[in-house]
């Protein structure tokens, strides 16, 4: 199989993915939260969701579905309603949380999916990012040339770039968690918590 892009272009494409992927962003903030207060392996979850939002989104645009964002514009707008009320629930649980292990088998059982989800709907919730794709591909490829191939290796470009960068804010913060005390893991469960539930307000009134 050929490829329309370029060496150059797929380590641009590379740079400029990881770049995006680093700016501090509800993403990240979340990767973080679910990190520092339920563990490594919650932020990993969280990515997951993250990085199959984006594909979601990116597929959309390298193929010039943009009409597709526009036709489901009702389910985008219902997506985000669910994200917003889901991070509002998991905000007030943080809130009302007591410091615990987390390490225990039951915990993890019952957290992982409210991870996955978090960073998946809060990715999915975001309609605009369709918009953003079409805007930002066409400066590496062209999307009238792309093939299959290209999406291919587009799609491997994210979950390297997008899932290595937020793993690496997931790491840091299970670190940071480690070095504190529970007295301070508890106030951060009330402004990680507090985030969320600003957060989903956030979602539930944008335009």
């Amino acid at each position: 199989m050929q490829s329309s892009m370029t060496f150059s272009s797929i380590v641009a494409l590379f740079g400029a993915m990881i770049v995006l992927a680093s700016i501090p962003s509800v993403s990240v903030l979340a990767v973080s939260t679910r990190s520092a207060t339920s563990g490594f392996i919650h932020g990993v979850f969280t990515t997951i969701g993250i990085v199959l939002g984006d594909i979601f989104f990116i597929i959309i645009a390298i193929w010039g579905l943009s009409f597709l964002a526009e036709t489901m514009g009702s389910l985008f707008v219902f997506i985000k309603y669910l994200g917003g009320i889901y991070l509002i629930f998991l905000g007030i649980r943080l809130c009302r949380s007591k410091v615990k292990d987390f390490q225990t088998q039951e915990v993890v059982k019952s957290s992982l999916m409210s991870s996955f989800l978090t960073g998946l709907l809060i990715t999915l919730g975001d309609q605009k990012a369709t918009l953003f794709y079409l805007g930002f591909f066409p400066a590496f490829l062209d999307l009238s040339q792309v093939s299959y191939f290209d999406t291919g290796i587009i799609i491997g470009i994210t979950i390297v770039a997008v899932g290595g960068v937020k793993l690496g804010y997931a790491f840091m913060a299970d670190r940071a968690r480690l070095l504190i005390s529970s007295k301070t893991r508890k106030i951060m469960n009330l402004v990680a918590g507090s985030v969320m539930i600003a957060v989903g307000l956030f979602l539930i009134t944008k335009p």
